[in-house]
């Protein structure tokens, strides 16, 4: 019986979802469905919106309608506070969310009072201050790079996959308009004052607007339906990605304090023994430390990807170029890349699966560096695909290299 009264809650919820898609006022659904809005949780929430898509509902119609999402549900989700442990990654997040909030509203007090300033001369210390306030606004990319590298992981292996790809939508959004941000007070001077000043209106209005919307969403669904469903062993293991990858400049220190380590002894996590012994190859052999001694020293990023399109393995190279924390591990390579790319991998992997392609290349630029992107068909003996490797590489040095230098010339 309870388990028929849940099913219809989902099918209600799901109706309301449908008719403020439709177009039906926020108001108008609320006072039709109050009886099932009483008590909903996060976790119900997540769980409807994922339906929707499944069922063909777009991720940007989803995106696009989250805060008409929120008019509906936002009393009830302001009654179910999250509480969790102050070290806890929940609830190094929440703190991160306070101080990034903080950093918005002086971005704001600033753009309004550079309004004021008549001049570009009587604006110079705003002008400095601004300057601060957006690297500050760059710097919380370590706390979407963690969300989205330790903790969506998780979530979706939990099932709860579409909040977590709306999020790192929201996520590419606020750091197209932070990197606006940080070009326009960089090119302030070449800019008339009056252009300047009404840019930067604009965009401290649409920073403040999005962070605190986007905020309120992870806060009351995302981060209490991650409490319902991971495990104490799955916390401790994002904690371990979160300082792997590192943190904000504005993360409260005394919340960072603990290692992994002390985290595991405190839960009793055990770390399972390592096995002992050489592995055989044809070409010799080498015991398992040996092995990731030498993937680690190679100068290149590794990850693998096995013929099921899962994340299987990623080398710890010195200086990493891309964030690759162990929570990646089993997720879904397609759920690794921004949603405009998908299609792309999809191709390279059907290619390389059907035979037709064994290696794809790419090149970009990252601060100022070039960084060479290759992805190889992984095949055995007999030809059969095991899977994908890709190798990143920062190239700039290499491609100055001339003449020659050959190993007596070696110096030390």
């Amino acid at each position: 019986m309870g388990g028929l009264a849940r099913e219809e809650r989902r099918k209600a919820l799901k109706e309301i979802l449908r008719q403020l898609h439709e177009g039906l006022p926020p108001e108008q659904v609320k006072e039709r469905f109050r009886h099932v809005l009483e008590g909903v949780s996060p976790l119900e929430i997540a769980e409807v919106e994922q339906e929707l898509v499944s069922e063909g509902v777009s991720r940007e119609e989803l995106q696009r309608l989250c805060d008409v999402h929120l008019a509906i549900f936002r009393e009830q989700l302001e009654k179910q506070k999250v509480e969790p442990a102050p070290m806890s990654p929940i609830g190094i997040l929440l703190e991160e969310h306070k101080a990034i909030q903080k950093i918005a509203e002086r971005l704001g007090m600033l753009a309004g009072r550079m309004q004021k300033a008549e001049g570009r001369d009587a604006a110079a210390e705003e002008l400095v201050q601004l300057r601060h306030v957006a690297d500050e606004l760059l710097d919380a990319e370590k706390h979407y790079l963690r969300e989205e590298n330790a903790l969506f992981p998780v979530l979706e292996r939990h099932g709860i996959r579409e909040p977590p790809a709306i999020m790192w939508m929201e996520h590419n959004r606020l750091r197209e308009m932070k990197k606006r941000l940080k070009s326009l007070i960089e090119e302030a001077a070449e800019i008339s004052f009056p252009d300047f000043k009404r840019q930067l209106s604009e965009l401290a209005d649409a920073i403040n607007n999005n962070v605190n919307s986007h905020i309120f969403k992870e806060n009351s669904i995302l981060f209490p339906a991650a409490q319902r469903v991971i495990t104490e062993r799955e916390w401790i293991a994002i904690r371990e990605g979160f300082d792997e990858i590192g943190y904000c400049c504005f993360t409260p220190e005394h919340l960072i304090a603990k290692t992994p380590m002390e985290h595991k002894e405190e839960a009793g996590v055990k770390e399972k023994p390592t096995l002992e012994g050489a592995i055989q190859f044809e070409t010799g052999a080498l015991t398992k430390e040996e092995v990731e001694a030498i993937l680690n020293t190679l100068p290149v990023d590794i990850t693998f990807v096995d013929k099921e399109d899962t994340v299987k393995f990623f080398n710890k190279a010195k200086e990493r170029l891309f964030v690759r924390p162990k929570t990646i591990l089993g997720r879904k390579v397609q759920l690794c890349h921004p949603q405009k790319s998908i299609h792309v991998v999809e191709r390279i992997l059907g290619a390389f699966k059907k035979g037709e392609k064994d290696a794809a290349e790419f090149w970009i630029q990252k601060g100022g560096r070039l960084i060479h992107i290759r992805y190889f068909a992984v095949r055995g003996k007999d030809g059969k695909y095991l899977g994908t490797m890709e190798v990143t590489q920062d190239i700039t040095d290499l491609k100055r290299i001339e003449g020659e230098k050959r190993l007596l010339d070696w110096e030390g």
